[in-house]
């Protein structure tokens, strides 16, 4: 009777599902005993992908023949789930995965007792409400911080190359001349399309170049951060969310640490993913093809590993096809999506290995096994031993992330029996969890934007879900949230503001030594004053720039202080000796922060003459 009932694709879903585990448990207890310890790619090395493959086979063969009713299907995928994780806790022990074991266990057991809840059709909101007027003063106070703290970075000098000064210079070649050069990003003339695949930074060209200043791209990019605001109010009122909730979710995004945190390590093109991706989410909720197409394209546009958001949202839309009224348009839309998303990926990393730098799989190392370099292993890494991921998903180091993420969401994105919803962590999981390069689960760099705008949807839409004490929830939920942002963020903030105005007359000075150098001379300097001078061509930076380039420009600007980028002369003091050798004159400084050289004339004619 079950199977009559249940719709073909769930039942597929369901049975793919438990083969796929019944597979991983036994092949992980079919292990070396050595090669159980999770820690290194041991496993990924022992596993066999044929032998599981076969047993995947032929466990779905066996299910679609006994024909099982769908609750026994369910009650021994717990069964399966319980073996894997079960074996993996006892080669692997650690709270933490315990506890994250208990909770996979627990959203098992429920799926095995009530089987997975059906998508309703939302009606949305219509009761005349100036809730907006809150959304914008919240958007503007969120504006008004993010932008105060950034631009206080740039003034008081804490702004470095890396990243901040490769931006700022190349959109100066962006006003000059339409391509998004640098020179002091790769030690030499080159676009920063060859690094990143990011057009959507011509979206803020207009803009700079009105106002060419490197502060402009932090006034901007606060805008942009500030914008989600209002795709998030649209969605909860098409969701049929009362006014004071669309209200409280807003507050929510806003006030998510890692969400204004992304700004803390200056500009980025993720910054576009959050409102971008939310758009999307509208656009799909509204059913409306070309506007899905349009922010679908603008989020790919962002960079080059911005598919795997557009792809999440893809196979989303087609999981929940079968639960949903809206079929046949989820189905379209979600393999449009999908397809999209991995089409652009495969030109955008071809186009890298082919003309640029190549994408940096070296991020996920951990994951990296057999010989294998690119992001298909990685893919297959995770494949083959489910495990592993939640293993590096669940390192220590990474603890306070996910606390600083998911805390001030109420842990919404995870409370819901509607699971297909859950295919939305993976670029939460993918992008900052499974990875091994620190910045990229640390909620004061830029990785979690497009993750975050996963996430807010989820806490979104779990929040319908809740019966009638939601608005208590929501009161508790903003308050808790609150008091992460303060202690949080605006320590962080108000420290560069309060450090500008405390000493600016200090950093005016060191302004007033700066405006020695001509705009259209070629410098080298070190990481703190490559931002104020990057409105040139020719820019290097000391610690990351051959020693050719260096000497050919007509002044070095220096920070004394800054050891690292004197290494390779000897020092600060061998640095010196040598340019005075070269024919390079001291021209001014300040209180040992800052020294400025300018070449010679006669030393400058004396190289062209060599030169030519």
């Amino acid at each position: 009777m079950n199977a009559v009932k249940t719709p073909l694709l769930p039942r597929l879903a369901r049975r793919v599902l438990l083969s796929y585990a019944l597979a991983a448990a036994v092949e992980f207890w079919l292990l070396p005993t050595a090669a159980k310890e999770l820690s290194d790619t041991a496993a990924l090395e022992a596993i066999d992908p044929i032998r599981m493959g076969l047993i995947f086979a032929g466990a779905l063969a066996l299910l679609s023949l006994l024909r099982l009713p769908g609750k026994w299907e369910r009650w021994c995928l717990v069964l399966a789930l319980t073996a894997l994780t079960g074996g993996a806790l006892l080669f692997n022990f650690s709270w933490q995965l315990l506890l994250a074991g208990a909770l996979i266990l627990a959203l098992e057991i429920a799926y095995a007792r009530f089987g997975c809840a059906k998508e309703t059709v939302p009606i949305p909101a219509k009761e005349p409400t100036r809730a907006w007027i809150w959304v914008a003063a919240l958007a503007i106070l969120f504006f008004l911080l993010v932008s105060a703290w950034t631009v206080a970075r740039v003034l008081a000098f804490c702004a470095p190359t890396f990243d901040f000064g490769i931006f700022s210079q190349m959109f100066y070649y962006l006003r000059s001349t339409g391509l998004a050069m640098t020179t002091v990003e790769r030690d030499g003339l080159m676009s920063h399309l060859q690094v990143h695949v990011s057009p959507i930074y011509y979206l803020l060209l207009p803009v700079y170049a009105l106002f060419p200043y490197p502060v402009t791209l932090q006034i901007c990019q606060a805008a942009v951060m500030a914008s989600a605001a209002w795709p998030m109010y649209l969605l909860a009122r098409q969701r049929g969310l009362r006014s004071w909730a669309a209200c409280a979710l807003c507050a929510l995004l806003l006030l998510c640490p890692a969400f204004a945190g992304g700004a803390g390590y200056d500009i980025h093109e993720n910054a576009f993913l959050t409102p971008l991706l939310l758009w999307l989410f509208y656009a799909l909720e509204r059913k409306g093809p070309y506007g899905a197409a349009a922010f679908a394209f603008l989020t790919l546009l962002v960079k080059e590993d911005a598919a795997v958001y557009v792809a999440a949202v893809g196979l989303y839309q087609l999981l929940r096809a079968p639960m949903s009224p809206d079929r046949k348009f989820a189905v379209w839309s979600g393999g449009g999506l999908l397809a999209g998303a991995v089409g652009w990926f495969s030109l955008a990393t071809f186009f890298l290995a082919r003309f640029g730098d190549g994408v940096m799989t070296y991020r996920y190392q951990n994951f990296l096994f057999g010989g294998g370099k690119g992001l298909l292993t990685v893919v297959e890494a995770a494949v083959l031993c489910p495990m592993k991921v939640l293993c590096e998903c669940l390192e220590p180091e990474k603890l306070p992330y996910i606390a600083w993420t998911l805390l001030p969401l109420g842990l919404l994105p995870l409370l819901t029996r509607k699971y297909y919803r859950l295919v939305l962590l993976i670029p939460y999981l993918l992008v900052n969890l499974m990875s091994d390069y620190p910045y990229q689960h640390h909620i004061f760099f830029q990785y979690s934007f497009g993750s975050l705008a996963c996430l807010a949807y989820l806490a979104l839409l779990n929040f319908g879900d809740l019966p009638s004490w939601r608005s208590a929830a929501a009161a508790v939920l903003v308050g808790a949230s609150l008091g992460c942002f303060a202690c949080t963020i605006v320590p962080q903030a108000t420290q560069y503001v309060v450090m500008y105005l405390q000493n600016y007359d200090y950093y005016q000075g060191l302004n007033s030594v700066l405006s020695l150098v001509p705009e259209g001379a070629s410098v080298a300097a070190t990481t703190a004053y490559t931002t104020p001078l990057s409105q040139r061509e020719v820019l290097y930076d000391l610690q990351y720039a051959s020693r050719e380039h260096l000497l050919s420009c007509d002044y070095w600007v220096v920070d004394p202080r800054s050891e690292a980028s004197f290494a390779g002369f000897g020092g600060f003091e061998a640095l010196e000796n040598t340019l005075f050798r070269l024919g390079y004159q001291k021209i001014g400084e300040t209180d040992g922060a800052l020294v400025i050289y300018a070449r010679s004339p006669s030393a400058r004619f004396e190289q062209d003459v060599q030169t030519s």
